[in-house]
């Protein structure tokens, strides 16, 4: 006799607000009658913390003392012992998505898939049979946003690029520093989730496969624009690129694990580009490695723009932007 067990939810994008109500079927499909000890549905939500394992030796005395965070954990009983005929079998369930109080104090937080930091929400759907045989259990992902709120400030960046703002100074990048200067102007450093980095004045039909190049960039008058010029360079240049990282803060009283990871790299600009052409920037945040910036108690979730200038003796030039990311219109 064989037995399967689904979740299957009535919203296919399985994208849900706090407070609303999570609905859909428990497909129970076998080949014959089963007996079962009781049907049940758990609703969890966690935040997953993990070192680095760059630190783990300066922590390990607390290294075991990083748990789980609960955000929520609701049972519901869907049936009661008891047979279910053979085929296929729909049982529907409703459970609403409502934070319960914990002793950290934390709301429902988006679903974020990272390194060191990962907020993730299950349904978990359990059989339980005989002592002779097995339970039987699967589970269903579903994903949690903010609502949307007011629109995001915008608070513009410019900045130039030159020897003497690179860190350490031109001393500091030694004689295989060529002489260069490079201005990068951003639309804002406060970045809605839901649309891509870049500036009003972007043509975004011109953006394919990912890249961004001058040619064929188209400028709308009085529109401000997100871009990097390089108005001039002494050495031929290899790429430009646009990164985006993640910084996870994690840890406890006893001490605290910072890494800054990449989620991804869109080149700009491939080639000696054009002295004093202007390349626009345009990004498109991924769903599940971006979240609205978050701080707690035991870790923080943070991100950061870097513009990469590699020249053609791989020498490279990185320009960092600490960012913004919000949940807004």
């Amino acid at each position: 006799m064989s037995v399967t067990l689904n979740i299957n939810l009535k919203r296919a994008s399985k994208i849900y607000h706090e407070g609303e109500t999570i609905a859909g079927v428990v497909v129970v499909d076998s080949s014959a009658d089963v007996r079962h000890e009781g049907l049940t549905l758990t609703m969890e939500g966690s935040v997953n913390l993990q070192l680095s394992t760059k630190t783990i030796g300066i922590f390990e005395a607390f290294s075991n003392s990083i748990k789980p965070i609960t955000l929520i954990n609701t049972t519901l009983e869907l049936a009661p012992a008891g047979k279910i005929p053979a085929g296929v079998t729909e049982i529907p369930f409703e459970i609403p998505l409502v934070s319960r109080s914990n002793a950290s104090g934390l709301a429902l937080l988006e679903t974020y898939h990272g390194v060191f930091v990962n907020v993730m929400y299950n349904l978990k759907c359990c059989m339980k049979r005989s002592f002779l045989n097995k339970p039987l259990n699967t589970t269903c992902q579903f994903f949690v946003q903010y609502k949307h709120q007011d629109s995001a400030p915008i608070k513009p960046v410019r900045c130039e690029i030159n020897p003497t703002t690179v860190r350490g100074g031109a001393n500091g990048g030694g004689s295989r520093m060529p002489a260069f200067h490079i201005y990068a102007e951003l639309d804002s450093i406060v970045c809605p989730l839901d649309k891509p980095l870049t500036g009003k004045g972007l043509n975004q039909k011109r953006v394919l496969s990912g890249k961004a190049y001058y040619a064929g960039y188209r400028e709308i008058k009085n529109g401000p624009t997100t871009y990097l010029r390089v108005d001039e360079c002494s050495v031929g240049i290899k790429s430009i690129e646009l990164q985006l990282v993640r910084v996870e803060t994690c840890g406890c009283a006893e001490g605290y694990s910072k890494d800054a990871t990449e989620i991804q790299n869109i080149q700009v600009g491939e080639g000696d580009v054009r002295r004093g052409a202007t390349l626009p920037l345009y990004m498109v945040l991924p769903r599940l490695f971006t979240c609205p910036t978050t701080a707690a108690a035991n870790f923080k979730i943070e991100f950061e723009l870097n513009i990469a200038v590699i020249f053609e003796d791989n020498y490279l030039v990185t320009e960092n932007f600490p960012i913004l990311l919000v949940r807004s219109r």
